[in-house]
């Protein structure tokens, strides 16, 4: 196994450790995080401050695996799926945590999701017929503000929140509406794919 791979396997391992700390109820077990208040008005529990820095981590070991495999001519099949699994393991399980616990709104995770799920489809059928569609500017800066703005949400949108700033929510809305435009830019890159012969 090539070094992308293990980056790819050790990005799904941390984000299942991340969706494991969020989702148990480690109150019912007798484990409790501390939390902390900052400037008198910002609480902030320990247990997402620790997601939050697991998530870093897991979002540049993302860039690197991608970039170490093209660099080097490393790419395989196998690293194909399996990052597609650790993006979607890592993002949509953790938007829906976001969700559920009130920090966005559920319309986000159920429109990134249904998204992803017609993306999903057009590069089968695109890639059945022999037609790899790259992804685009808009996809890449999709990822990026989601990125930055679900790790500043963990991070209780620190310093911003402190000048009444929302910026960790605000990228996550950007991000959402890029991903529903650059949804449409791939379906019309793919759509050939889905006429009849």
């Amino acid at each position: 196994m090539n070094l992308p791979n293990k980056l790819t396997l050790g990005r799904i391992i941390i984000s299942v450790i991340i969706l494991v700390m969020l989702i148990v109820p480690w109150y019912s077990l007798g484990i409790n995080f501390p939390t902390f208040s900052i400037a008198g008005k910002i609480v902030v529990d320990l247990k997402y401050i620790i997601a939050g820095v697991l998530f870093v981590i897991a979002s540049v070991t993302d860039f690197l695996d991608g970039y170490i495999a093209r660099s080097r001519n490393m790419v395989t099949d196998f690293g194909k799926v399996m990052d597609a699994i650790a993006d979607k393991i890592l993002v949509n399980g953790l938007l829906i945590i976001l969700a559920y616990n009130g920090f966005i709104s559920i319309a986000i995770p159920v429109i990134i999701i249904t998204r992803d799920t017609f993306v999903d489809a057009f590069k089968m059928a695109s890639g059945n017929k022999g037609k790899v569609v790259a992804a685009s500017y808009m996809g890449k800066a999709k990822t990026m503000c989601m990125m930055i703005g679900m790790a500043l949400t963990m991070f209780y949108n620190l310093p911003f929140e402190l000048v009444g700033f929302n910026l960790a929510y605000a990228l996550i809305i950007i991000a959402t509406v890029l991903s529903v435009v650059s949804g449409v830019q791939y379906y019309f890159n793919t759509k050939d794919a889905f006429s009849a012969k």
